[in-house]
């Protein structure tokens, strides 16, 4: 190899110094001297590849998705969040936004992109007065229920506590108090959004009412969302818990909780499910392993009617396993937390249902049976009761008239299992689809469903959500998303401008 002067080979790492310091307007090329810059200009810790924690700080909840994004942006405030959504711009980078990670699509991260990530903006506000809650855009739902538990308040959320409010809320969000409380949407006062051009706004009902009806349930399609304001109830101690049964009985039971749920009392809340019993504590041993069926109850009502609610439940079949009863709102929230950790392996398929037919429940019935591992399972979410007294219209989640949301989740430890749990997942979807609404719950689509089934969630909504994203985001700055896509001729008239 031709070995170089000391004069030429100082010339020669100029040059490079040089052309590493030029942007040529290239999607992505980045000078270092203008990272450099970027970085002095934040209060938050900027990762790049190849530094200490690079690899940790890419990891999302889903270990099925391996991405790597040129930087990767903890925000401490507001102020770093509108630096990163105008240096992302400026510099043509793709943009993710992450809050929990939890989004099984892995829509939190990119590759080669920038990825405002959240996290570090967790803080609350709880008005115990006016029954209210303001969150930072970081704070999962676990904050918030012990930041308002202390009050004997609760809002919706989901049923997993390590859940970034975030990513629940744009979607909607259901879980346990849905039938009694509504979707979390329904339970959001007021946002402070970073929008793609950088301003800071606040939507509510008077203040950019457009965009408030867009981001509940429009998702992650309309801005960065900063902070949170949510509704209170006064809900301090469910009696809820989970009742199992043998799954030589799950057609019964199935039929009889598709008949019950329909005509239950807002108060009572229960998803159905099949699962396999972990193998540890609190479950006993001789259930270990174990495929199941059974119905998760939530009781939001009067303590001193508990019992009495619960009698004809319990009268109906007697269950393998009985651990309902009192315990505090965040016990319930958290209660699957240890069972499904960050890394684990997630694929999934959803649908709304609005009823369940015996030809579903015969197909539930048979690839209940053939759950591929200890984490998958089939879930029922109720979405009737008080979720469904809000009209369509009234936010952008279309689905009001359904009864539930039903999801598919192959799940395991080991990327090797991948192709049998994903297989099932699909078969599963593939089955039952017929017999579904036609779209499903946003936050349970994949990335890779395509357009269509993002129409088919928002049905008669969608050409009002792309009015709203013509106007907000016309350029399509924000798309590591469930996408809502601008028109195409606001998108050129914007391009020209």
């Amino acid at each position: 190899m031709k070995m170089l002067t000391p004069w030429a080979e100082r010339l020669d790492r100029k040059i490079f110094t040089v052309m590493m310091n030029l942007n040529l307007n290239s999607p992505g090329m980045l000078s270092e001297n203008s990272v450099k810059e970027f970085k002095s200009n934040l209060r938050g810790l900027v990762i790049e590849p190849g530094d200490n924690g690079y690899d940790d700080a890419r990891k999302v909840y889903n270990g099925m998705i391996h991405k790597k994004p040129r930087l990767i942006v903890r925000c401490a405030d507001v102020a770093d969040v509108i630096g990163s959504v105008n240096f992302a711009r400026e510099n043509e980078l793709l943009l993710a936004v992450r809050s929990g990670g939890h989004n099984a699509g892995g829509l939190g991260i990119c590759d080669d992109g920038l990825v405002i990530d959240l996290a570090p903006m967790k803080y609350t506000r709880v008005d115990p007065a006016a029954r209210t809650v303001t969150v930072g855009g970081g704070c999962t739902w676990g904050d918030v229920d012990h930041a308002t538990h202390v009050f004997g308040l609760a809002t919706p959320s989901g049923i997993i506590s390590t859940t970034g409010v975030g990513g629940l809320t744009l979607g909607g969000g259901i879980g346990h108090l849905t039938r009694k409380c509504g979707l979390t949407i329904d339970n959001l006062i007021s946002a402070d959004v970073v929008l793609a051009d950088g301003k800071f706004v606040k939507a509510n009902v008077d203040e950019n009412s457009d965009l408030f009806w867009a981001i509940r349930g429009g998702g992650g399609n309309f801005g960065v969302v900063t902070s949170f304001t949510f509704k209170l109830h006064p809900i301090e101690t469910v009696y809820g818990g989970p009742l199992l049964y043998e799954l030589s009985d799950a057609a019964e039971v199935m039929k009889w909780y598709r008949d019950l749920i329909p005509a239950a009392p807002d108060d009572l809340n229960g998803f159905f499910a099949f699962m396999t019993v972990p193998p540890a504590p609190p479950f006993p041993e001789h259930l270990h392993m174990k495929k199941m069926c059974g119905v998760v109850w939530a009781y939001a009502g009067p303590l001193t009617k508990a019992e009495e609610i619960f009698k004809p439940i319990r009268a109906f079949k007697k269950a393998a396993l009985d651990f309902v009863g009192p315990l505090p709102q965040p016990a319930l929230q958290s209660m699957f937390d240890a069972l499904y950790p960050p890394g684990l392996q997630w694929y999934w398929r959803a649908d709304f249902v609005n009823e369940i037919n015996d030809e579903a429940v015969a197909q539930h019935i048979r690839f209940g049976n053939a759950l591929p591992s200890m984490h998958s399972t089939m879930h029922l979410y109720p979405i009737n009761g008080a979720a469904s007294r809000m009209s369509k219209k009234d936010t952008a989640w279309n689905y009001r008239d359904a009864t539930w949301a039903q999801v598919m989740v192959g799940v395991d430890p080991d990327p090797a299992n991948n192709e049998k749990t994903i297989a099932w997942a699909k078969s599963y979807y593939d089955a039952l689809h017929p017999y579904s609404a036609g779209g499903a719950y946003v936050n349970f689509l994949m990335g890779d469903e395509g357009e269509d089934r993002v129409k088919a969630t928002y049905g008669d909504n969608y050409e009002r959500l792309v009015a709203i994203k013509d106007k907000y985001d016309p350029n399509n700055f924000f798309r590591v998303n469930q996408n809502i896509k601008p028109s195409k001729k606001k998108s050129e008239a914007a391009a020209a401008s």
